[in-house]
This record gives structure tokens, C-alpha cells and sequence, in this order.
């Protein structure tokens, strides 16, 4: 999976207003606290907005704030939020997708990535990330030293059989 600028500084600003204890903020104070460009940030802001996980509020003590508790918002909301669902192929639907011959199982793979991905971000809250909470799930996911090994630097050799 690639996670885009976009959706990391979504989920990075979201988090923020998850930490703010519902006082708004200024979209120049997030931009500050995780280095997010203000323009990027406008954008993003507005897009969380019109799906109802942000509000804004006018004037002196105005900004932005969750529309929602923290804890009622999954990772996969503000994801979906700023880049539409949570696994395409093709720019369609992994569901959608028919393979034939060799990569006829294809499609299932596919739907296993994002059940895996929903597994993850889907149970993970808002309220967890900034309590660094994380569910048990991800933690023990991050525990494994092999999930910090990109497999690009492995250098094992391609014959090598592992028990």
C-alpha cells in the first residue's frame, strides 16, 4: 500500500484535533504542529469537512475541531474521506475486477489486502492514535521485527527456503 501525502496529512491533522480536547484550532497552528503546508492543509481541512469529520467555527476563538468524538472516527474514515475507498485496481473496485487463466484467483487476493487494511485502520481510532493507545491488534502486528524490514532491503537470496 502507498499512503499519499494527502492521506498522511489528513490522518496527521485529524490526529492533532483528536489531541485538542475539542478546543479548536487554527489551521496554521496544525500546519505548524505537523509541518503540513497551509495551502495542502486548506484543502484537506475542507474535504474532512464536507464528510462530517471536522467542523469550523467563525471568528477570534473559531477554527476547526472533530464534528465527532475521537473515538467514534476510524483511520479508514479520514482516509476514505480525502482519497475515495480503501483499495482499488484500475481505479475500480477490487470486487469489480475478473481475471482469467493463471490470475483468475487474482481478484481474491485483492479483497484479502483490503480486508487486511480495513482490519487495521478500521479499529483504530482517532482517540487511539493521539493517546498513542493503539489497539492490540496493531500492536502486535508492529511487535514482529519483520514488519520493519522492507522487503527491498532483505537481500536475501531469491532460492533462500525459510522454515
Amino acid at each position: 500500500m502507498r499512503v499519499s501525502a494527502r492521506a498522511d496529512y489528513a490522518v496527521r491533522a485529524a490526529a492533532e484535533l483528536a489531541a485538542s480536547a475539542g478546543r479548536p484550532l487554527k489551521r496554521e497552528q496544525i500546519s505548524q504542529a505537523q509541518q503540513i503546508p497551509s495551502k495542502f492543509l486548506e484543502a484537506i481541512l475542507l474535504e474532512l469537512k464536507h464528510s462530517g469529520i471536522v467542523k469550523s467555527t467563525r471568528g477570534n476563538a473559531g477554527g476547526y475541531s472533530l464534528a465527532r468524538r475521537a473515538e467514534e472516527i476510524s483511520l479508514a474514515d479520514v482516509i476514505r474521506a480525502v482519497e475515495g475507498p480503501m483499495a482499488t485496481v484500475r481505479g475500480e473496485r477490487v470486487e469489480s475486477v475478473e481475471y482469467e487463466g493463471a490470475a483468475a484467483g487474482l481478484r481474491d487476493v485483492w479483497v484479502a489486502v483490503r480486508a487486511s487494511l480495513r482490519r487495521v485502520l478500521e479499529t483504530t481510532s482517532l482517540a487511539d492514535l493521539a493517546g498513542n493507545d493503539l489497539p492490540p491488534r496493531v500492536r502486535e502486528l508492529t511487535a514482529d521485527p519483520e514488519a520493519w524490514i522492507s522487503l527491498n532491503r532483505r537481500r536475501r537470496p531469491p532460492t533462500e527456503i525459510r522454515d
